[in-house]
């Protein structure tokens, strides 16, 4: 007899084991491309030449790094504790959110309403970020 839980359990524990090596190697290959453009800004800037990498590629290059770190951590607690916490996430939505003002306010083609717009989902996300480390829930099922 088939114990649906039991594939249920280990397709999951396959995606995740999946998903997990995929985001490891995003954040490497995410790293070693901020090396690589801060080293490229570094060597032109020594020898006096143009730099064809901007500084916003390097934020937009760590902030990414950033996101993937975050979702990276919330793979590895489900994997741990199979639930997904709360905090994870909204950081992870915070920081894609800064990442979209930081390249929409430097390439100057952002609209103010969309600025205002991610302000308040900002505010929003800030809020819930800090009533949920405020306010932790006990039993620790949906943290």
């Amino acid at each position: 007899m088939i114990n649906h839980d039991q594939v249920f359990d280990t397709v999951i524990r396959y995606v995740t084991f999946s998903i997990l090596y995929i985001l490891l190697i995003a954040i490497i290959v995410g790293l070693l491309n901020l090396i690589y453009n801060v080293g490229y800004i570094t060597y032109e800037i020594l020898g006096g030449n143009f730099i064809h990498i901007s500084f916003i590629d390097v934020v937009v290059g760590v902030l990414t790094i950033f996101i993937l770190i975050d979702l990276f951590k919330t793979f590895v607690d489900y994997r741990e504790h199979k639930r997904i916490r709360l905090v994870y996430i909204t950081d992870a939505t915070i920081l894609i959110v800064m990442r979209e003002i930081a390249v929409g306010v430097y390439v100057s083609r952002i609209e103010y309403e969309f600025i205002l717009s991610l302000s308040i989902l900002l505010l929003v996300l800030g809020i819930i970020r800090l009533l949920s480390v405020k306010y932790p829930n006990t039993d620790g099922k949906n943290n």
